[in-house]
């Protein structure tokens, strides 16, 4: 018990040291291309820092080492857990450090039209994911449809996000880097170290998170939790770590539209690519109570994230309620 310890704090420490250089450099590139916090946040930083969680699910499909159901329930788990641990226990640290930070009645000011869009396009794509479990048996020709409207919304999620970074850049929303880039005593501060200094940042990511889950998957061997449950409660909470530590970091700093663009960003790209490749690849149904409970728990996170945004109530105090949605997938699993 005291080396599974060990190893989870090993690597919590590398991945916030990685989020650190991470967010360092795109920042740096950002700035240097000129695009807004949206572009940074929504898309480079969303899709740099989901590549553990998507590695986790394709790896468990294509080439895990257990039986057939095992490597379906670690794949389907690890895709559905994605972005139900984003929309619930992500946004719940974030408040919980923005309003130690700023206070708890503080309001969230991230730019709105990237955060509506990101919000609009995931509830899209989530409609199409949980429509594409709903077909019956056989339907693989609707299954490929499904499929392919989720790369086809996320292509066009990009294009929308990218075509309105020029306005938000002249409206005083463009990317600014907080601090110096971190290798550029050794190296300068040329493009070519930001994108080293990027590649490593997201190379320790991928390890820190790597080792955090094999380091999960000691301690819940001694419970016998099924492999289902392990990969909706445990999987993400060790690959998302990226995302939230990157969020708290710019929250922490005042940089809302960064921390809010990176969790939604990364919640389109995980209701998109992830479950239309996994929908290809493998059986796409929930069945399970705790598979339909993660679903239906990330919409409600997204739906409140949505409401509050749109009234007087977009406040850390407010937004904790969807910390207290994972805790209730929590209760759905020692019960259920």
């Amino acid at each position: 018990m005291i080396a599974t310890v060990m190893l989870l704090l090993l690597a919590l420490g590398i991945v916030y040291l990685a989020a650190e250089m991470f967010t360092n450099a795109l920042e740096h590139i950002g700035e240097r291309l000129g695009v807004s916090e949206g572009v940074t946040g929504s898309v480079f930083a969303a899709v740099g820092t989901a590549m553990p969680e998507t590695i986790v699910p394709m790896v468990a499909i294509l080439a895990g080492g257990a039986a057939e159901s095992v490597n379906r329930d670690v794949g389907l788990g690890a895709i559905l857990g994605a972005p139900f641990m984003l929309g619930t226990l992500s946004f719940g640290l974030m408040a919980f450090f923005a309003g130690r930070k700023r206070g708890w009645h503080a309001r969230f000011k991230p730019e709105p039209c990237g955060l509506n869009r990101d919000l609009r396009a995931f509830m899209l794509a989530f409609s199409l994911v949980i429509g594409a479990a709903l077909l019956p048996e056989g339907w693989e020709s609707a299954k490929i449809a499904f499929a392919a409207a989720l790369f086809l919304t996320y292509f066009l999620y990009v294009l929308k996000t990218i075509q309105a970074s020029r306005a938000l850049v002249d409206e005083g929303h463009s990317t600014e880097a907080d601090s110096p880039l971190y290798v550029s005593r050794l190296l300068g501060d040329g493009m070519p170290a930001v994108v080293l200094q990027l590649l490593c940042g997201l190379a320790l990511l991928v390890v820190g998170a790597r080792i955090f889950v094999d380091g999960v998957q000691q301690a819940s061997a001694m419970f016998g939790v099924s492999a289902l449950v392990i990969a909706l409660l445990v999987v993400p909470v060790a690959t998302e770590l990226p995302e939230k530590v990157n969020s708290i970091l710019w929250i922490r700093r005042g940089r809302d539209t960064l921390a809010f663009g990176n969790i939604t960003g990364a919640m389109v790209f995980q209701s998109t690519i992830i479950p239309a490749a996994g929908m290809l690849l493998m059986p796409w149904h929930f069945s399970d109570i705790h598979a339909a409970a993660a679903v239906l728990l990330a919409v409600l996170g997204v739906v409140w994230l949505w409401f509050i945004s749109r009234v007087s109530w977009f406040r850390p105090i407010a937004l904790l309620l969807n910390a207290g949605l994972y805790m209730l997938f929590v209760a759905v699993v020692i019960l259920y």
